[in-house]
């Protein structure tokens, strides 16, 4: 489990993405690249970690289910997981 305040930084990055999404985009277009330093550092996409939505674990991050490796095996061993089942030959 990723400490609480990591998962809140990590949800602050993304509001304030998408906050400055159309600005930026806008800024790109013009140029200005000036003006684009000025915005927050976070503001960023690239400054972003990809996280399991369950548990916060940053590595082994499968983006197709949004969660982490080791909380996949889980749920796919319990059959949480539609149309994934254990492979067995």
């Amino acid at each position: 489990m990723a400490k609480e305040s990591m998962k809140a930084r990590e949800r602050k990055r993304a509001k304030l993405v998408e906050k400055y999404a159309a600005k930026r985009k806008a800024l790109k277009e013009a140029g200005d690249y000036e003006a684009l330093q000025k915005l927050p550092k976070n503001a960023s996409p690239v400054r972003q970690r990809n996280r399991c939505k369950l548990t916060g674990r940053p590595r082994g991050y499968m983006r197709t289910f949004g969660i982490s490796r080791v909380t996949f095996r889980e749920m796919a061993n319990k059959g949480l997981i539609p149309g994934v089942k254990k492979a067995s030959w």
